[in-house]
């Protein structure tokens, strides 16, 4: 049954057709609230990779063209795959960690076999969605959404320290890499306050602006690094090569089991928002089509050298704040992704960005992500089983994500399973949320 109050709120519905004119300044919105968030995974993962800028570049352009062609398939629903609603697909934070190990032991080719192989995880789950949700709880959820904030708030201290390359010259915590990633940080604060919808909303945009031309003043952005910003990005499937390392397969398959949790809380709460179905089955097939093609989208990506998509929640509070839930708004987005994508000078300008810079905006959102993560607990009951799969789960993923060397005994493979406090401390909360069992005392229920 559709929310018809929702439903009268809106300016534009579902199958509605705005005028191209409003189409496109709702697409802008949209664009400008997701922009940056598709980029960043990707210089993230070459700056820890030491990628040269010409690569970077290239990374970056095929994040903008993939999550173009993912956002058609997610608003258009090409035979069942997709949800059919406004849904923008990105490259997701929620594999940054095991990525980079990934590429660290294999190099590209290793992350992008790595990503298709077990994006297969998320695609049979959308099969089989009634049967996961028992096992992968909010509980379960909250507790790796918080771990990938936590574990990736180590990766934006770094940025704002100056990255790999101020490690290696010294000058890794100057004052001049500190105040560059203060400067954004405290702009994208300021202007996220602002009662203006429109500096709130671009707020991450504004900041790493300021700090971008702050930077360039201060002699750090170099665009002698960049022959040449003209051209044409062709994209080409497997341009580095492929490789299948079976220990990267498997630290990604369960981030892809918690990604399509994620993905069935987005798109329950977009039809929500849409004045659609929440339950049914119109509604289950919308969300069993949206996580399979969040799978599918992410071995897309792999084939084009990119990243795994996922849903983006943001986008939710986009309708609801310009009262657009048309998806042919989304077909706009899709198009503009793909244009800046096809164009080198997109991803140049933003591969020559100074570590600092990135990491005083990073640091921010990936705080973000873990807050978002207690929410989620938060919003459950904390008996004393919940307390336990809470204790064993952030125990051992923090352990070996502060302490790796606690695994060095281990064969080299289990190793690259368990090197990532997100790989752990989410198999710990599977197994320990599915084998704990307390029978409460009957006296502190009846108190």
């Amino acid at each position: 049954m559709k929310n018809e109050q929702t439903t009268r709120e809106l300016i534009y519905g579902l199958n509605d057709r705005p005028p191209v004119r409003e189409a496109l300044f709702a697409a802008l919105q949209h664009l400008l609230a997701i922009f940056v968030a598709i980029v960043t995974p990707p210089l993230i993962i070459a700056s820890a990779l030491k990628l040269d800028v010409s690569t970077t570049g290239f990374l970056v352009s095929m994040a903008l063209f993939v999550s173009g062609i993912s956002t058609f398939i997610q608003c258009r629903r090409i035979g069942g795959i997709g949800t059919g609603l406004l849904c923008i697909q990105g490259t997701s934070f929620s594999f940054i960690g095991p990525i980079i190990s990934a590429g660290l032991a294999g190099g590209l080719p290793a992350i992008f076999g790595a990503c298709m192989a077990a994006s297969v995880v998320e695609m049979a789950i959308s099969r089989l969605l009634k049967y996961t949700r028992k096992i992968i709880t909010p509980l379960v959820s909250g507790i790796v959404v918080t771990l990938i904030g936590m574990s990736l708030i180590k990766v934006g201290i770094n940025a704002c320290g100056g990255g790999v390359q101020a490690m290696q010259d010294g000058t890794f915590g100057s004052f001049d890499n500190l105040g560059l990633a203060a400067l954004v940080l405290v702009s994208i604060i300021i202007f996220n306050r602002s009662n203006n919808r429109y500096l709130r909303m671009s707020s991450i945009v504004i900041g790493l602006i300021l700090g971008y031309v702050a930077a360039y003043f201060m002699g750090k952005v170099h665009f002698d690094a960049v022959s040449s910003y003209g051209g044409f990005n062709l994209p080409i499937p497997f341009k580095y090569g492929v490789s299948f390392p079976i220990s990267s397969i498997i630290a990604l398959g369960i981030i892809y089991m918690i990604t399509a949790i994620e993905a069935y809380g987005d798109i329950t709460a977009n039809s929500l928002i849409s004045g659609e179905p929440v339950e049914g089955e119109v509604f289950m097939k919308r969300a069993s089509g949206g996580i399979l093609a969040d799978g599918f989208n992410s071995m897309l990506a792999g084939v084009f050298n990119s990243f795994p998509n996922s849903i983006f929640a943001q986008n939710n509070g986009m309708i609801q704040l310009t009262g657009v839930a048309s998806r042919y708004v989304g077909y706009y987005i899709a198009a503009f992704l793909v244009i800046l994508g096809l164009f080198p000078a997109v991803g140049l300008i933003f591969s020559i960005m100074p570590d600092p810079v990135l990491g005083g905006a990073t640091l921010l959102m990936f705080g973000t992500v873990a807050s978002a993560g207690i929410r989620i607990i938060a919003s459950q009951k904390i008996d004393r089983k919940a307390t336990l799969v809470l204790a064993l789960s952030f125990s051992l993923g923090l352990s070996v994500e502060m302490v790796p060397e606690i695994l060095n005994q281990f064969p080299d493979t289990i190793k690259n399973i368990f090197a990532s406090g997100i790989t752990t401390g989410g198999l710990t909360a599977i197994i320990a949320n599915a084998v704990i069992r307390i029978k409460e005392d009957t006296k502190n229920k009846e108190a």
